[in-house]
């Protein structure tokens, strides 16, 4: 007798189960980086411009591990389909022996050239100094952030998205406790300004990386070091290779995306302090969304990548087409909040009528970039699961890198129309990557890859 088919119904509660852990995780670690942006807003608004000059310099150094981290999760689920659990976890040791090396080289260049970059960004007299300082701190705690990234990744594909969760969550409250402790002083602490929401930072991902460690030698974890030493596993070069194949693309990907979002900030920094400031903290809130897209893309990509390891093609398109679906009802509902809740959201963070009304300006292109942004994601997800990462790539190339870039740049600089020029360049980007992203998608050629 073959075994009964699952119903719609049990396969909405499993993708739910395996993205709720998820969706919280990424949930926790934006609103962690909109309080701490709020608690930096304290120090005036050239503090929330110069912490946000780094953010993007600060990702184009985590794309690599980005692009590795997508390949472990996605290789990690196909393998665990093909019950091969072997492989698996002498993917997860090769991953966490490439993070390592990779970490030292950039680490070292990324501290050395930090004044250079913020410079690059867009940094002016007011913010220069300050943005600095805290990328120069981040940066040299970056070996805690990615070890914690790869170990979760390798937890996600095995099915275990509640360890990413835990990790962040305390993470984000430890960066939070220290944040208040340190920017302006309290309970005999030394009041250090941004210095202190930086160190804050780097003390978060101290203690989510000994949590991801600790993962590791649990006897019910799927991929863990007392298993890898009695089948004794090692770094290899055929897992470096499965590893960097799928790697390769997406980290082209990131760059690429990231030199997009890196020209869109400095031409946002460019139109002045309050403007950028307005400007970084609708990024922060368009991170909202991408905290939600970036559960349910962990879920599609478990789910699927699992599901086609297995053989199962058909159940795939279905356990994708249901990620999408919750994805969409959270995408209208976080639109209408950004429709009617605009000024109020940017209250928290400023008081100046002036940047408020930037601040609505904001929130309402937001309303339809979030519905965009949301779909693409997981549609993107799950291609780079199915391994069709080639043209995920070729899309972000066009999409983020000409589209997003040349229409922001004509708009505000050649046709000076300031903010609304950047989020409509935003928007651009948004919509043709949907367009692309869910024609693939729809097509249904990714079921027939082979990772």
């Amino acid at each position: 007798m073959t075994a009964a088919q699952p119903t719609r119904g049990s396969m909405t509660r499993k993708a739910l189960s395996v993205a709720w852990p998820a969706v919280v995780e990424s949930f926790f670690i934006v609103l962690a980086g909109m309080i701490d942006t709020m608690m930096v807003a304290e120090l005036g608004p050239y503090a929330v411009a110069a912490t946000g000059l780094t953010a993007q310099p600060k990702f184009i150094g985590l794309t690599v591990f980005f692009g590795v981290n997508i390949a472990v999760s996605a290789l990690v689920a196909r393998r665990k389909g093909e019950r091969n659990q072997e492989d698996a976890n002498e993917i997860t040791l090769t991953a966490l022996w490439l993070t390592v090396a990779l970490c030292a080289v950039l680490t070292a260049v990324f501290v050395i050239f930090t004044p250079q970059m913020m410079r690059l960004a867009g940094s002016n007299e007011d913010t220069h100094e300050a943005a600095v300082e805290y990328f120069r701190i981040i940066m040299g705690g970056l070996f805690f952030n990615v070890i914690t990234m790869v170990i979760n990744a390798a937890q996600r594909g095995s099915g275990n998205t509640k360890l990413s969760m835990y990790t962040n969550l305390v993470s984000s409250i430890v960066n939070i406790i220290f944040n208040w402790l340190l920017i302006k002083g309290r309970l005999g602490f030394p009041a250090w300004g941004i210095r202190g929401a930086a160190i804050a930072t780097v003390l978060g991902t101290v203690v989510s990386a000994g949590m991801a460690v600790f993962s590791l030698f649990r006897r019910t974890s799927y991929v863990r070091i007392p298993l890898m030493v009695s089948l004794k596993s090692r770094f290899t070069k055929r897992a470096c290779r499965s590893i960097w194949t799928l790697a390769a693309s997406s980290t082209v990907e990131n760059l690429a995306m990231r030199i997009g979002f890196l020209a869109t900030a400095m031409i946002a920094a460019r139109l002045g302090t309050d403007e950028f400031a307005a400007h970084n903290i609708g990024m922060n809130l368009l991170g909202l969304g991408f905290s939600f897209a970036d559960g349910m893309q962990v879920a599609a990509i478990a789910l699927t990548g699992e599901s086609l390891g297995a053989g199962e093609k058909e159940k795939a398109r279905q356990q994708a087409g249901i990620c999408q679906r919750i994805g969409f009802f959270i995408s209208l509902v976080l639109s209408v909040i950004l429709l009617f809740g605009g000024r109020w959201i940017f209250s928290f963070y400023f008081k100046e009528d002036h940047i408020l009304d930037m601040g609505v300006l904001i929130c309402r292109f937001m309303t339809v970039i979030i519905l965009l942004q949301i779909s693409q994601i997981i549609f993107t997800g799950t291609l780079r699961a199915a391994g069709d990462v080639r043209y995920t790539l070729v899309v972000a190339l066009i999409s983020v890198t000409f589209i997003r870039t040349v229409v922001t740049f004509l708009l505000v600089v050649v046709f000076k129309l300031g903010l609304t020029g950047v989020w409509i360049g935003i928007l651009s980007d948004q919509c043709s990557r949907f367009c692309f992203m869910g024609h693939r998608f729809r097509q249904g050629k990714w079921v027939n890859l082979r990772i």
